[in-house]
């Protein structure tokens, strides 16, 4: 699944408890993050046991299902000594907390949101899953308790985020009167089709939202002149094509820049930790990308500063093309320190991208377009057909302030209209 994965979630069970397979046959389905794997059987046998069911999400390294496989002298081996002690635990995971006497979760998430733990000491594990799937204490607090004496239990989070997080934007109880207080409205969504999410878009909505809530956005714009670029592309790509074998698009391009940008800027680079800033070392260039399906995927060029545009065009190309079959892995996606968006590619002028987190910032491409520009020349001042792009950066201004994020997207600029239009591929 790749080195950085920590846990997967079974989408579905493709052999059933006592049905045989052969070596190789797919036993189940995995996702981990926006990718979802295949897991083959490493030898004939039969299906014992499984441990966890669809939709579990379960850590790198623990023990989901019992095979007996089927050895050279036709003997059968249990390949699995944890039958016992594991179904305990996932029992604890799927039970469901009895409402207490005096309403439902729903009936507590009226207009006041009290707080519906009386105590709110919460256990290293509990802190740990809400760190994990973004639960803030006072989230947690609105939960309901089924453990001794109000103690949330596992199994109580575990529940509450399968029924939809009901109190995930809660607004603390305020005293003061006067204080303003979030209405609750009942909108009226109208009447049509309803396309329920799959699991990708639901993850997109909840980075998507959590992103907005957590780091304050804030956008700057610049136009830069593209048109040095533009024409020694359109020069270049077809010989680029017959000496390497891959497409010269302005993707590689723009990851070549934005990269020696970044080294120039390293602030830029950066996640927040608490009260810390961690600036990256590595400068792995994410690119936004449409899958077929239409949900979004970022594929990462990893050390982009360190590679030249050959390489860079073959990184690019290929994380492409995986894309549009859905065979990104795991490690393809993970690692991203800067993000890119060509929002160009769909024809819009501009865009005002939500940061990826934990990243600090993230920079919109728009669509290069030809227009009359009015150019300083040893004549004067002359009018003439340019082509012409907006970047658009939006970064967390936690960390990132004017200066530095104005800085960094007009070096990004700079670096597309300075392009040595004599550059050799």
């Amino acid at each position: 699944m790749g080195e950085s994965i920590t846990e997967g979630t079974i989408i579905n069970w493709l052999i059933n408890e006592g049905d045989s397979f052969e070596e190789g046959d797919i036993i189940l389905e995995v996702a981990t993050d926006k990718v979802d794997n295949e897991v083959p059987a490493p030898k004939s046998g039969t299906l014992v046991k499984t441990l966890f069911k669809a939709k579990d999400v379960v850590p790198v390294g623990q023990v989901i299902a019992v095979l007996e496989v089927t050895t050279s002298e036709s003997k059968k081996v249990v390949t699995s000594s944890a039958v016992e002690t594991l179904p305990k635990k996932q029992k604890a995971t799927q039970q469901k907390p009895q409402p207490k006497s005096g309403g439902t979760p729903s009936s507590s998430s009226s207009s006041s949101f009290s707080t519906s733990n009386s105590n709110t000491f919460f256990s290293p594990l509990i802190q740990k899953i809400a760190k994990e799937q973004h639960i803030s204490f006072e989230e947690l607090a609105r939960i309901p308790a089924t453990g001794h004496e109000g103690r949330l239990r596992k199994s109580d989070v575990f529940n509450y985020i399968e029924d939809g997080r009901p109190y995930k934007f809660a607004q603390p109880v305020t005293q003061d009167p006067t204080a303003y207080r979030i209405p609750q409205l009942k909108f009226d969504k109208g009447k049509g089709k309803i396309i329920e999410m799959d699991r990708m878009r639901q993850m997109i909505a909840d980075h998507m939202v959590y992103s907005k809530h957590t780091s304050p956005h804030v956008t700057a714009y610049v136009e830069t002149d593209m048109t040095n670029m533009v024409n020694w592309r359109n020069a270049n790509k077809k010989a680029f094509e017959e000496k390497y074998g891959e497409r010269l698009t302005f993707t590689p391009l723009f990851v070549e820049a934005v990269a020696k940008a970044v080294k120039d800027f390293p602030n830029i680079n950066a996640s927040v930790d608490g009260n810390n800033i961690i600036v990256k070392e590595d400068i792995n260039i994410g690119m936004a990308t449409a899958l077929p399906s239409g949900n979004l995927i970022v594929p990462v060029v990893k050390n982009a500063d360190q590679k030249d545009l050959k390489t860079l065009a073959q990184n690019v190309n290929d994380m492409a093309n995986k894309a549009r079959e859905n065979k990104l892995g795991g490690d393809d996606i993970k690692g991203s320190t800067f993000t890119i968006s060509n929002v160009g590619t769909f024809g819009s002028v501009m865009g005002t991208p939500i940061i990826n987190q934990p990243e600090v910032a993230i920079l919109a491409l728009g669509i290069i377009k030809k227009r009359a520009e009015v150019m300083e020349t040893e004549k004067g001042d002359e009018i003439a057909i340019r082509s012409m792009m907006y970047l658009s950066l939006s970064f967390d201004h936690r960390v990132v302030d004017g200066f530095l994020g104005g800085s960094f997207v007009r070096r990004v600029a700079d670096y597309f209209e300075q392009f040595d239009i004599n550059r050799e591929i």
